[in-house]
């Protein structure tokens, strides 16, 4: 029972790998769409969103099947409830990143007012934070998990910069103020992308530990 109990965690665990592989993937091609206007980068972002959220029921499907046929004892039980957590965060990033790619095709046939190299930052800021929290999931890292927490201060602040720059923008031309407010969205989606990576790597830290935001739970 308790082989057909790892194999199945192992399963979940490969699928995992596969859902962070996809979302690396979704963010990459809607940074690609926004940086080079690439229409051919931002449709990939916004078909990949489909595949991403049939992953996350496929997993749910795995992880209540772990749990009414199995025992799973308190270190499989972490386990499986961080799973259970951590795609609900990975579809959510999915989400924004066709979100901004939605976006980026509503800019692609307009001109370059600003060179926009706080969201350039931001953008290679918050996948390497995804980067990370799934490699530390995967590692069972809790030191790598506890670094993409503190990370989470650079896109804050690179967000608080391009905020300031582009309500500076609209202050000065409020010709192309709907075109600076699709940035700032942009720069939203981006520090949003950043949390969802700290709650990653957070429930890692419980997966482990047993204990979320210093708070112990099983």
């Amino acid at each position: 029972m308790r082989n057909k109990f790892d194999v199945e965690l192992e399963a979940l665990n490969t699928d995992l790998i596969e859902m962070g592989s996809m979302i690396e993937t979704a963010i990459a091609s809607s940074i690609t769409a926004l940086i080079q206007r690439d229409l051919h980068s931002a449709e990939r972002a916004i078909e990949y969103d489909n595949e991403i959220d049939e992953m996350e029921r496929r997993i749910e499907r795995r992880c209540l099947k772990l749990l009414l046929q199995q025992q799973p004892v308190a270190t499989d039980l972490r386990t499986i409830s961080t799973a259970l957590k951590i795609i609900t965060d990975m579809e959510r990033i999915g989400d924004q990143a066709a979100d901004i790619s939605e976006i980026v095709t509503r800019l692609a046939g307009e001109k370059d007012l600003l060179e926009i190299k706080n969201l350039k930052k931001m953008a290679e800021a918050t996948i390497k934070m995804v980067n990370q929290s799934i490699d530390a999931f995967v590692a069972k890292d809790p030191v790598l998990s506890n670094e993409v927490i503190a990370y989470d201060d650079v896109v804050d602040d690179l967000f608080n910069q391009s905020k300031t720059e582009l309500i500076h923008a609209i202050q000065t031309d409020s010709r192309y103020g709907e075109q600076f407010v699709d940035l700032l969205m942009i720069a939203k989606y981006f520090e949003r992308i950043g949390d969802h990576a700290v709650n990653i790597a957070e429930w890692v830290v419980f997966s482990i530990t047993g204990q979320h935001k210093n708070q112990k739970i099983l």
